[in-house]
């Protein structure tokens, strides 16, 4: 059993008061669940994300040279675009025959400029839609980017590309064949009119500031760029790092979330990539390995699912490439990341998770023929995570 919080907390307070934090220890604790109190999840999730290094001295300027850093992207990404956007708009002598809107040379400042507006558009509809059962993500921040949003400024925001964008074109079908169906029936509602209204000016609403966070993201990794269900992976980090009770880490949530965003899609992109679907690292290997373990611990249930040609890819898709974010509720959510955050073999434990996740249903799925049993999968009956975690834990200590 847990021990009471009083006591958790002190454990959490000792291993982080130490001038160098003990990793293997801090790991034990968190995946037992980190308290929410004094910001311990916040600062845990920093140090198991690598974002902050286990000697603490270093924290203070680390932080402040990543936060510099993260300002200048917004200048070099969104600022100057818009001033270049603005300028050109004004000044038509300027616009000189190697740059201008129509220019068919890729490596055209304007072809990069509306190439990011397809991106910006596929980003914007979907961070919209984030948490719609939830009003956080449609509140004002405390801390909107005064670089962006004051009133003098008379460049294009991102707000402002995407009202002339869309007034423009049709959306973006840029979609990866089978993330269509990245959202649960227990996530969408049945409006779809209730997508984020925009805020006035000088507001700026948290589902904004998670829109800028992709986007830069996707401008510094063109490799991967955005692609449909990276919002579902940034919304539970930018959420915990947004209500962090301690306001001198709250006031960086941005910077902090890109970074730590960063380096978890560091090590779960390949799942958002199609070319490796196929490849030890990619998707298709770990949506396999759930049926291997599957096997291993429960084999009528696995012969059962094999049987009714129930593939992994109809339901593990989502749950191992989104980190069960679509699954639960978000404090669950959040909850699960505890534990797969602070596994030291990164997400071997979400392979569990999900074996956990069939055997808990494994009566109701012997009995179901295909179309119930799919029902059961698409849209996951248990709410109870942490009966879910004790399962998974117990099917890892049975190896």
């Amino acid at each position: 059993a847990a021990a009471p919080l009083p006591l958790r907390i002190a454990d959490f307070q000792e291993v982080l008061g130490e001038p160098t934090v003990a990793l293997a220890k801090l790991r034990d604790l968190c995946f037992s669940g980190i308290p929410f109190d004094g910001g311990l999840r916040c600062l845990c999730w920093k140090i198991l994300l690598n974002y902050l290094p286990l000697e603490k001295a270093l924290w203070s300027p680390l932080l402040k040279k990543q936060r510099d850093l993260y300002s200048q992207f917004l200048k070099e990404m969104i600022i100057q675009p818009g001033i270049a956007k603005a300028n050109l708009g004004v000044s038509r002598e300027d616009v000189t025959l190697e740059d201008h809107p129509l220019n068919p040379n890729p490596d055209s400042r304007w072809n990069t400029y509306f190439k990011d507006n397809e991106v910006l558009l596929q980003i914007d509809k979907d961070v919209r839609r984030l948490y719609p059962d939830m009003a956080f993500f449609q509140r004002p921040t405390d801390y909107p980017c005064l670089l962006i949003l004051d009133p003098q400024n008379e460049f294009e925001t991102l707000r402002k590309r995407v009202e002339q964008t869309t007034l423009k074109s049709q959306t973006v079908a840029r979609n990866r064949s089978g993330v269509t169906n990245v959202s649960s029936p227990l996530k969408t509602t049945p409006n779809t009119l209730n997508e984020y209204e925009v805020l006035p000016n000088g507001c700026e609403a948290h589902w904004e500031v998670v829109e800028r966070i992709l986007f830069i993201y996707a401008k510094l990794n063109p490799g991967i760029a955005y692609v449909q269900g990276m919002n579902e992976i940034v919304g539970p980090l930018y959420y915990t790092f947004a209500t962090d009770p301690n306001s001198e880490w709250k006031e960086h949530a941005e910077a902090d979330t890109f970074f730590c965003f960063t380096n978890l899609m560091a090590e779960i992109r390949d799942n958002f990539i199609k070319s490796l679907d196929d490849s030890q690292c990619g998707i298709t290997y770990k949506m396999e390995k759930v049926y291997s373990t599957l096997k291993e611990k429960d084999v009528e249930l696995y012969l059962k699912l094999q049987e009714q040609n129930i593939k992994p890819q109809f339901f593990a898709f989502r749950w191992l490439t989104l980190l069960l974010s679509q699954e639960f509720l978000l404090p669950d959510v959040i909850r699960i990341w505890d534990s797969l955050f602070a596994d030291d073999k990164r997400f071997d434990f979400l392979l569990l998770v999900c074996c956990a996740m069939l055997t808990l249903i494994r009566d109701q799925l012997l009995e179901g023929d295909f179309t119930l049993n799919m029902r059961l999968l698409q849209d996951y009956p248990i709410s109870d995570v942490h009966l879910i975690l004790k399962k998974a834990k117990e099917l890892q200590d049975s190896k």
